[in-house]
């Protein structure tokens, strides 16, 4: 009996040892590898990305093409939110400089609030692509890639008049996003001239989801005639939808909006959007990717390319993938 608790005994030193031994050879190929990561990190080129907001799927789908990108070709990327601060972006942007970065991706929360850093940019040798959106600055950018942001706003329109006889439309804006004003203005020049469709109202909501909601509850509540709603953007929609399901009404308005992402692909499955603009953020990211290093390579780009934009409806939603963006 004494010999089987030896043995035992022995058995669990034995088997502590080897633990300790395995344990320690882990950590010391864990911190190899981290020592080697740095060793390679340390001549990388610096990327910096500003988009409007990361409170939007679409820019969190192109960052991941372009950050795959940059750490496939041994570079870092540092990302950075101005949560749609015109002023936090130009203040991030410059710190991104101080860094010392190559190039800049930047989608502008306003128009024209980036002149300055911009020319800052280019004065110290950086390259700037701007994705999704325009700068004023634009003759100092070296390429903007956009969709075609008017088209999605003609798109809607189009399908509006070929389902519906009429329209009282309500219409949900971001002002400050160039891209936002090209669809809002898409959509009303499509509708211009046709009798039986009209402008109800304007609700300005920045493309948020968070603001799009009480905007839409405050509207219903001003007791204002309305059966349609345009929606530069799907974070919108999402809102108005939800606003009009918290008063029993969704099943009486018809919403439309730009993206096409899953969750408004779901909601024109389910019946409760009528059709979003399709935007392609894959291809855009991959589009900035390849331009981005084309630039960094010395090859000369396009000044502007521009992304064909298509159409998700109740007819064709089993056509696209309703689990992905396109």
């Amino acid at each position: 009996m004494n010999d089987e608790r030896t043995i035992r005994k022995y058995y669990r030193m034995i088997m502590i040892l080897i633990y300790i031994v395995l344990f320690a050879i882990i950590a010391f190929f864990l911190v190899r590898r981290v020592d080697l990561s740095a060793e390679q990190k340390e001549n990388s080129r610096r990327i910096g990305v500003s988009y409007m907001t990361m409170n939007n799927e679409f820019f969190r789908i192109i960052n991941e093409q372009i950050r795959l990108r940059v750490e496939a070709e041994g570079d870092i990327i540092y990302i950075r939110d101005p949560a749609l601060d015109a002023e936090r972006q130009k203040s991030q942007i410059e710190d991104l400089l101080d860094l010392g970065v190559t190039a800049l991706v930047i989608t502008p929360v306003d128009l024209d609030g980036l002149d300055d850093v911009i020319k800052k940019a280019k004065d110290m040798g950086v390259y700037v692509v701007v994705v999704d959106s325009d700068v004023g600055s634009g003759s100092l950018v070296d390429c903007s890639i956009v969709s075609d942001n008017y088209n999605a706003g003609c798109l809607d329109a189009q399908y509006m008049m070929e389902s519906q006889e009429s329209g009282d439309i309500v219409v949900f804006t971001h002002d400050r996003a160039v891209s936002g004003r090209q669809r809002v203005q898409g959509f009303l020049d499509t509708i211009e001239g046709n009798s039986a469709f009209n402008v109800r109202g304007t609700v300005e909501c920045e493309g948020q989801y968070e603001i799009a909601l009480p905007k839409m509850r405050e509207f219903i509540n001003s007791g204002e005639k309305f059966d349609t709603v345009f929606c530069l953007n799907d974070p919108a929609a999402m809102g108005v939808v939800a606003a009009l399901q918290e008063k029993g009404i969704e099943k009486r308005v018809s919403v439309y909006g730009v993206d096409a992402s899953p969750d408004a692909k779901a909601l024109i499955d389910s019946g409760l959007m009528s059709a979003s603009a399709v935007q392609f953020p894959t291809k855009i990211g991959e589009t900035a990717a390849e331009v981005l290093y084309q630039l960094i390579n010395g090859e000369s780009v396009e000044k502007r390319i521009i992304v064909p934009v298509d159409i998700v409806t109740r007819d064709n939603i089993g056509e696209y993938d309703k689990e992905r963006w396109q």
